[in-house]
Formats: structure tokens, sequence, C-alpha cells
């Protein structure tokens, strides 16, 4: 009985996290949360994890402030709305109804921002695994990955910045983006706006691989196949972290750095 009770229950997600103010940067503006949990019982095996990466905004007013802030409002947001469902309390979950709960955070996330660090700002890009669901909610130009064996290193997020914009229209190219001077100005972020928009993304959580969040102290100093060799390299996520803090910080750490790598059972 034990043995077929233990092949039911669903493997937890294996999880790093890892955060350096950089070698060019007196404070670190970055702010990181990471949570995962496991629902056993005899009818169900509920694997969960709610992930977020925020980036306070340099030059802004208190940007240190504002990712905190954010970070801790969303996390207050969105974890009570999740205990309907896993307590049975509710229906299961729907791809809809995530996406709403992951908005729900980034707008709390928003209000605290401008009431608690008025004219400062931040990005955000926010994970939510639960079943068999993967949600995402961004904004700004932290990323969310997806790594695996099936294909090249893919960017799951748009950044919402000048540069991408103008990559997009064919205006320059990816290696002028780059290098532009502007590469850090931002056209959403948290904060900054009356209302803000966020990317919300929900889909069936891959079969294997990793998905990784990261400010852009780590994707813009490390290549994204050198991110990927890293963390194939590694013997587990959190070493992984460890090794992409150390290759961010030895291609100059012109940024704060912050990564969070969760490892999908397969």
């Amino acid at each position: 009985m034990e043995m077929q009770l233990s092949a039911m229950i669903s493997k937890p997600y294996q999880v790093g996290i890892g955060s350096s103010i950089g070698m060019q940067r007196d404070i670190n503006e970055d702010a990181l949360f990471a949570i995962s949990a496991n629902l056993v019982s005899n009818s169900a095996s509920i694997p969960m994890g709610l992930y977020i990466v925020a980036d306070g905004m340099g030059g802004h007013v208190s940007g240190e402030k504002a990712s905190e802030l954010a970070t801790q409002a969303m996390v207050r947001q969105i974890l009570p709305e999740l205990t309907p469902p896993i307590l049975g309390l509710v229906e299961k979950y729907e791809a809809d109804g995530l996406k709403e709960i992951m908005a729900e955070g980034i707008r709390a996330a928003h209000l605290s921002i401008q009431s608690g660090a008025p004219g400062g700002g931040s990005t955000l890009t926010g994970l939510l695994l639960i079943e068999d669901w993967m949600t995402i909610a961004h904004i700004g130009d932290s990323r969310a990955y997806l790594f695996n064996m099936a294909q090249d290193p893919k960017v799951l997020t748009t950044d919402h910045s000048l540069v991408k914009r103008l990559e997009d229209l064919g205006q320059i190219t990816a290696d002028e983006a780059a290098i532009h001077p502007q590469r850090n100005v931002l056209y959403r972020a948290l904060g900054q706006v009356e209302q803000v928009e966020a990317e919300l993304i929900s889909t069936r959580i891959p079969p294997s691989g990793y998905i990784a969040l990261c400010s852009d102290g780590l994707w813009g100093a490390v290549p994204d196949q050198e991110i990927w060799r890293i963390i194939q390299s590694a013997a587990d996520p959190q070493a992984a972290c460890d090794l992409l803090l150390a290759a961010a910080n030895a291609a100059g750490g012109p940024d704060n750095i912050s990564v969070i790598i969760i490892k999908l059972p397969s």
C-alpha cells in the first residue's frame, strides 16, 4: 500500500534562487520570492509554486523599495486566492481564472508602489505553477525562459523596452539592440502610469525541462545559450543559480543580478 501511495504523489519542484548586487551598483534594487508546496491526500496530489522576480528601476526614486513593495503585495494578493480550490471549496483551476488571479496580483503590486514609493518603478515577472497549468504575469524587461532539450532557449515573455519595440519593427537588429544607449528605457512598468496592463500567459506545464525567471542583470550579461549550458552542467537548480551569478559578475556585473530556476518533474 505504501508503494502504491508513493507512486501517486507528484514530485515537488526543485528550485534554486540567487541574487547579487553585481560589480558596479551600490545597492540591490531586485526583489525575489519563491515558494513551493504539495497538497497530498487520498484523492489528490497537487504540486504548486509561486515565483517572482522584480527589478526596481534605476534612476527612479526608491527603486529598491518599489520592487520590495511590489513583490510583497503580489504575494499577499495571490496566496489567499489559491486556497479555496486546494481545499476543495470551489471547482478546480481553469486557465482564465488563474490569469485573473495573477492580473489581480499585478494590480495590487502597482497600487502598492504608487502609495508606498511614489515616483518609484519596478519590473515584475511572476510565475504560478499549479496542477497542470503554468501562468505568467509580466511587465517590464525581466524575463521568463523555458529551457529544454527539444528546442533552443525560449523567452516566454516580451521585453517592454524601447529597443525591443524598435527591433520588432525592424528598425534595429538584435546586435544593435544589445548595445543601444537606450536599451534600459521601458515603456511599461509598475508604478509609473495611472493604470497598468500586464502580459498574461496561461498554458499547460511542459513535460520536462527548466523554467527560469531573471532580471536583466543576468540575461543582459550572459547569452541565452550560455545560461542553458550552465544550467545543464550544474548539479541542481541551486548550483545553477550560483554559477549564473558568478558568470554575470565575471562578465562585468553591470547591474543587479537575480535568478530563480525551477526544474520541472519529468
